[in-house]
């Protein structure tokens, strides 16, 4: 009662190809959430800078403007 050795995993090579596809879409599908996260995040990031820029600025006019008004009376 000897039976013919089955062969197994024949289709192996097409299958772990498969597998590594789907791998290969599920880590760029992550890449791809992460990339989009970054660039919110930067985008925040650079809303924040030109308001501290504008918030700068502002002091600075204000500074300057104080100053006019010191040294050159209105009346």
């Amino acid at each position: 009662m000897s039976e013919a050795p089955v062969e197994r995993f024949q289709c192996a090579p097409g299958m772990r190809l498969q597998a590594h596809e789907r791998v290969t879409a599920i880590h760029l599908q992550n890449l791809d959430k992460r990339l989009d996260r970054i660039e919110q995040m930067m985008e925040r990031l650079e809303r924040r800078l030109w308001l501290a820029v504008y918030g700068v600025a502002a002091v600075v006019l204000a500074k300057a403007v104080q100053t006019y008004l010191e040294v050159v009376p209105l009346g």
